[in-house]
């Protein structure tokens, strides 16, 4: 996730947050896919973060000058109270963006198209592959339904898509772009497994047998070196500039992370500032500084302003130290935001 504001240093100066500009929500703590590298869909109880929850931070959200809103999950679209957190946040002109499965977006097309301003959809290989890893069947047929719902309500929705790479799907990158561009989205993104934080509802960091299901073998890692070539060389030709969102350097980093964790290389921290700029609501109130480091407080009687500028929060951006913290060198997703 990235936009175009202060340098990290600049970000990074003082501790207390005045501007908040991404606020991530998980709008439903479960999903209906059964990923296999997330344990997010065995949640066994059912949480919304719904219009209840969404009032009661009103006045902090404007306070904290929060420009644009993600709505992750879990799946959103399982949350039907949405429409109308949806329409509460956009009438403060808050950007919505929806991250979702796409099972849903045909029967909800309707209302996806009135609420938010774009759309990033799972897309984890070409249709037999992206099965394969949802472990839903005739899954990427729903999301082909639901693209063409949405586009006949709004032509010039952007909608995008975002693949995972694990070991069921590296050797299928450039297909995968090629599936994207078939269904008539308007980009493509990419990003490693996460396979050592507890983040996506997982109680315990993974096991090496589990990691090792997800991560990939040194012949695996040359193979998915080799397609990230492919996808380098053939983008612009293929796709046009910028379908694909990662820059050559920002692919080839997603091999290496991949390295790392056979422990052929050192980890290395990307350039982030996700703490200093953007939070992480889950549906029980905690509030993480970014997906993968712990919370930091909780809307449990609290404004998700008290909790940034608490003292667990200030004290951890404080102690921060991204380029050796071993959950940052970690890290599959970074944000380098700029206003």
């Amino acid at each position: 996730m990235e936009s175009s504001t202060l340098p990290l240093e600049q970000a990074c100066e003082s501790h207390r947050i005045d501007t908040l500009p991404i606020l991530v929500i998980h709008a439903h703590s479960s999903c209906n896919c059964r990923c296999v590298m997330c344990d997010i869909w065995k949640a066994k109880v059912q949480r919304v973060f719904g219009v209840d929850d969404v009032k009661r931070q009103l006045d902090s959200i404007r306070r904290l000058r929060v420009k644009w809103v993600v709505f992750s999950g879990g799946e959103p679209l399982m949350n039907a109270e949405l429409p109308e957190v949806c329409s509460i946040l956009r009438t403060e002109g808050i950007r919505l963006t929806l991250l979702t499965t796409g099972l849903l977006l045909k029967k909800y097309a309707q209302s996806v198209a009135a609420h938010f301003d774009d759309v990033i959809i799972s897309l984890d290989g070409p249709p037999n592959v992206h099965d394969a890893i949802r472990r839903v069947h005739g899954g990427f047929s729903l999301i082909e339904s639901g693209v063409k719902a949405i586009r006949k309500l709004r032509p010039d929705m952007t909608i995008t898509a975002r693949c995972t790479i694990q070991k069921a799907n590296h050797g299928y990158l450039l297909e995968t772009a090629r599936t994207a561009k078939v269904l008539q989205l308007n980009g493509m993104s990419f990003l490693a497994a996460d396979l050592t934080s507890q983040a996506f509802n997982r109680p315990v960091i993974w096991s090496d047998s589990r990691q090792a299901e997800i991560g990939l073998s040194l012949s695996e890692v040359i193979t998915l070196e080799n397609e990230i070539e492919k996808l380098i060389q053939n983008a612009e030709r293929e796709f046009g500039d910028g379908f694909i969102a990662e820059s050559p350097e920002k692919l080839r980093r997603i091999a290496r992370h991949f390295r790392v964790h056979l422990g052929l290389e050192s980890a290395e921290a990307p350039i982030c500032n996700a703490p200093w700029v953007s939070a992480v609501i889950e549906v029980d109130g905690s509030v993480r500084p970014c997906f993968f480091h712990a919370a930091v407080g909780n809307l449990r009687g609290a404004t998700l302003e008290d909790v940034m500028n608490g003292e667990k929060a200030q004290h951890f951006r404080e102690d921060l130290d991204i380029a050796r913290n071993a959950t940052c060198r970690n890290c599959v997703c970074s944000l380098n935001y700029r206003d």
